[in-house]
Formats: C-alpha cells, structure tokens, sequence
C-alpha cells in the first residue's frame, strides 16, 4: 500500500507541474530557478562535499567516513539533458554514498541546447576514461544515474563497449529516459496517472538535445541498441510513470542478449521518486536498495546498520 507520505508529495508535485507549460516554457529560466532552490537542500551526515575539476569539468566528491579509496560510485545527474547540477543531486547521491559505504563522484557535463547531443557522452566517456588514467580500476567503479542520466550512463556504456574500453563493475538505473522518440506503450497506458509528465511534451523536450532524425539513434535512445556485452544493471522504476516502458523494454533486451539484469517496479511511485528520501519512506527504502547493490556489485561487506 502506498504511505500516506507518498500520497502527499505525489498531490503536491503534481499541482507544481501541471503550472508547467512545455511548449511556452523558457528552459533557460526553469535551470536557473532550478538551480538556485536547490542550494537549500542539504546532505547526508558524516559525508564530505569536495569541490573538484575532474577532466575539465567541474564535480564533487561525496565522501562517507571511512569509505575505500579505490572503489567509486560515478553518477550522472538528471534534468532532460537540459539541466541539473551538482546542487540540485548533491542529496540524493549523498544518501547513495552513505548508504553504499562508497565515495561518491557528480560531475556537471554539458547541457543542452548549448551543447546538444553528443556532447554529453563525450564528457562522460572522456571523464570515465580519465578515471582509468588517475588508477581507478574498471572493477571498482559503478555508473549510475537518473532519468536523462539514467540514459547517459547507458549510452556511456554503449560507446564504452563499442571502442573497446574496460567496462564498470555494474550500472544502476533511476527511471530512465531511454526512449526519446517516446514510442513504449506506456506513454498510452500510464498517461493519466502519471503526476508530472504528459506524452504530447516529450518531443517538445528531446528536441532541445537531438534532431528529429536522431531520436532513435541507439546513444540518444538506448533501447533501440543491441545491449549485448553490458555489465549487470539494476533498475527502479514507478509504476506509474509514462517513461515504465523504457525501463522494461531495455530490461528485456538484456536478458535477450545473454546479460545480467535486475528491475524493479515499485507501486504507485512516479519519476525519479528515490529523490524524495527525507519524505517519503519508498524513497528512502529504494535508495538503501540501490546503496546495497553498488555495495555487492564493488564486493564489499555489506554497511553497518
């Protein structure tokens, strides 16, 4: 059954974004409001925030008392491709690094429609490849990522394994975009009751990161790749969200290719739910699931409790 926390924030979210208008919505704006509320959110205890240039891009290190120096949780924040910063996932991923027991890096790669579609995966390719470069090992390293960053981590992935680099340990989806010429059934069958998004905008909005003829390029959209050859993948994703249809379509196309792959759908929860840890008790039980995972995937003691 789902809390009565979660009932509220669902009401409460959903009346913020049906404000939203996607085709009159200034983008430029929406990031720089985004941006600035964010920095009022604050992180997990006994995690250090670093500021840090990693690969020419500005990231922060997130790290909790007494976690490894040689294992690493890369997570590539949300925001459409269009925004999003270390300030509006520094929570969410702090929790992540606390419940993990692992470091934490959050880069800020660039963001459309300044820098569409590739430059994204080029920025994290390029800053994974100089993980490798400082001594990282590909085994110590899970990838991770939200929404759009969910889709980034898997086209990282993707160029990764077509030029022949050392993939991570594993990679965790958070309700992932992977379909942005938006063709899953679920953009019918979840329309009206997912709380935030409506089918009718998702080309308003990937039209700020690709052109049209892109939108099923298998690094734009990964469900139209062969994902043969991957690490295992973890994935949580709502049940009500019109984006349910990437996760499982992709989930599917692993398991056909051979791969290793867990999802989980979690009843009556909407995008990205697990950034909502510190109010709603799913949020906080998925985000501790998600902290075990990259735990196991690194072969590591499980975190005291």
């Amino acid at each position: 059954m789902t809390s009565l926390r979660a009932k509220f924030v669902r009401r409460t979210t959903r009346a913020f974004f049906k404000t939203i208008d996607a085709e009159k919505a200034d983008v430029h704006a929406m990031r720089k409001t985004w941006h600035a509320a964010a920095k009022v959110l604050w992180t997990a205890s006994k995690v250090k925030v670093e500021q840090a240039e990693v690969n020419r891009l500005h990231a922060e290190w997130l790290r909790p008392e007494g976690s490894p120096e040689d294992k690493l949780l890369l997570y590539l924040h949300g925001g459409a491709y269009v925004m999003g910063n270390c300030a509006t996932h520094r929570q969410l991923v702090s929790y992540l690094a606390k419940y993990s027991g692992i470091k934490a890096l959050l880069p800020e790669y660039r963001l459309a429609p300044e820098h569409p579609f590739p430059a994204a995966i080029d920025d994290a390719v390029d800053l994974y490849r100089s993980l490798l470069a400082d001594g990282y090992a590909a085994e110590n390293i899970v990838i991770a990522g939200d929404s759009a960053g969910g889709g980034l981590t898997m086209a990282t992935l993707l160029s990764l394994r077509h030029a022949g680099d050392p993939l991570p340990a594993a990679a965790c989806l958070l309700s992932p975009w992977l379909d942005l010429a938006a063709t899953g059934e679920s953009m019918t069958t979840r329309a009206k009751k997912d709380p935030w998004f409506q089918p009718e905008d998702m080309p308003i909005v990937a039209a700020y990161y690709c052109r049209e003829e892109e939108l099923k390029s298998p690094l734009v959209s990964p469900v139209y790749a062969y994902l043969s050859g991957l690490p295992p993948i973890y994935i949580q994703v709502g049940e009500d969200e019109i984006l349910l249809s990437d996760s499982t379509r992709a989930a599917e196309k692993v398991k056909a290719a051979g791969g290793e792959v867990e999802i989980e759908i979690w009843p009556g929860m909407w995008h990205v739910f697990q950034a909502f840890l510190l109010q709603v008790p799913e949020s906080k039980k998925a985000a501790k699931k998600i902290g075990a995972y990259v735990r196991r995937a690194l072969r590591c003691d499980p975190v005291a409790p």
